[in-house]
């Protein structure tokens, strides 16, 4: 039998809420340090990127809220209770809470897994106003149990295997997507494609002509169309009605923004559809390999579908007629919506079917774009399986995590 014992999350460590430098000081930010905000946190193991990053001046400006060495961050403002750990200086914003200089009788991977199986729990310790908010003092003062360390070592053992085998199937999956996209640049940015002899065709002389669409030279004989022109098939998903519980909970995935974030395959949805909520709105049915395109909120994110699904009025899908066009739009879309951000600052709060369907593309020529699709076929499938094994093992994980933290299975 495991005896546990019982200590509060504040004795474990030093809790450090984050700040922000001042954002009216453009030599606060650069690339020296992580700056992590809560969506760095999720779904992650180890931290070791994130959207922002801070200078020297920086991080000299919060010195008191900087992290040094293995920590663990908790997301405790909003989306309370995303849990990643991370082991170099850096820092975060305000919406994290962070565990750091971990005293030696504790070990961090296992109280990482104990606060990443107390989601629901942290979210409901949380003063719940227009914004959730689980302070420092709150979260300082929850009680943990804890079995001996040599028991911890075992327990977070075996559950970051698992943990780093996901980890790497995802960095072999980010390198496959970056080789895709360097060929991509190449081929339809530089217009650097193989020729009929195999050679570059920008580099090699071949003939270009100024588009007026595009304000830019492109290939002779290709041309730029709206995409609703090039794939007429485009689909806005709905919401069944929310006043019927029936229509939800059943087998048809209802992919939503959160599913498509961070994601090429969405091969596991957070809500699904009954089939009777998703026969109530036939028309709005999308099937496996369409292309998934956020609109609303988070414009840009795009992702294919792994089965038939739908989705909610925040993504418009297009169901390609033409399989070769796929990998083109993937990158072409998701290109798109970051230079229209680069531009204004932001992207469109609210893009419509028609808005979408205007969007201006490139029309290569056809053996180009199959020889492009059959080029990278097989990485993109490589990327699948990863996505569909990590799957398992997070099912793994999960199904394994809240026996041993409560001594149920003992290893």
């Amino acid at each position: 039998m495991i005896n546990f014992t019982k200590k509060k999350l504040g004795d474990l460590g030093d809790i450090i809420t984050g700040r922000t430098p001042k954002t009216g000081d453009p030599e606060n930010f650069g690339r020296e340090y992580m700056f992590l905000g809560p969506t760095d946190l999720h779904k992650k193991f180890v931290v070791n990127k994130s959207e922002k990053y801070i200078t020297d001046k920086g991080l000299a400006s919060i010195n008191s809220s900087v992290i040094d060495g293995l920590s663990i961050c908790v997301s405790c403002i909003g989306e309370v209770g995303d849990v990643a750990l991370v082991n170099e200086k850096c820092a975060t914003n305000q919406q994290i809470n962070t565990i750091t200089n971990i005293k030696d009788d504790y070990n961090p991977y296992f109280i990482y897994y104990w606060l990443k199986d107390k989601k629901e729990f942290l979210s409901k310790q949380a003063n719940i106003t227009i914004t959730p908010i689980l302070n420092k003092t709150d979260f300082s003062n929850i009680d943990i149990w804890l079995p001996s360390k040599s028991e911890q070592d075992k327990i977070a053992n075996i559950l970051s295997i698992i943990d780093e085998k996901i980890e790497v199937n995802n960095k072999i999956s980010a390198n496959l997507e970056a080789m895709a996209k360097q060929i991509y640049d190449y081929w339809f940015v530089q217009f650097d494609f193989p020729d009929k002899n195999g050679n570059p065709y920008k580099s090699s002389g071949g003939k270009m002509f100024y588009n007026e669409d595009l304000k830019r030279d492109i290939p002779e004989r290709w041309r730029v169309k709206e995409l609703g022109k090039i794939e007429p098939n485009i689909v806005t998903g709905k919401t069944p009605s929310t006043t019927h519980p029936e229509n939800f909970g059943g087998e048809v995935p209802f992919i939503c923004i959160g599913d498509v974030r961070g994601n090429m395959h969405i091969t596991k949805t957070k809500q699904t559809l009954s089939k009777l909520g998703a026969d109530s709105q036939l028309k709005k049915y999308v099937p496996k390999g369409a292309i998934c395109v956020t609109c609303i909120a988070s414009p840009g994110l795009v992702g294919f579908t792994t089965e038939d699904s739908q989705t909610n009025q925040q993504l418009n899908t297009i169901i390609c007629n033409d399989f070769n066009n796929r990998y083109f739009l993937y990158f072409y879309l998701k290109d798109y919506f970051r230079f229209a951000k680069a531009k204004s600052g932001n992207t469109f709060a609210n893009m419509n079917k028609d808005d979408f369907s205007s969007i201006k593309v490139i029309q290569a020529k056809e053996e180009t774009l199959k020889h492009f699709s059959n080029t990278l076929n097989s990485s993109f499938n490589k990327i699948l399986i990863n996505s569909k094994q990590n799957n398992m093992l997070e099912d793994l994980r999960d199904w394994l995590l809240p026996m041993l933290m409560n001594g149920q299975i003992k290893i």
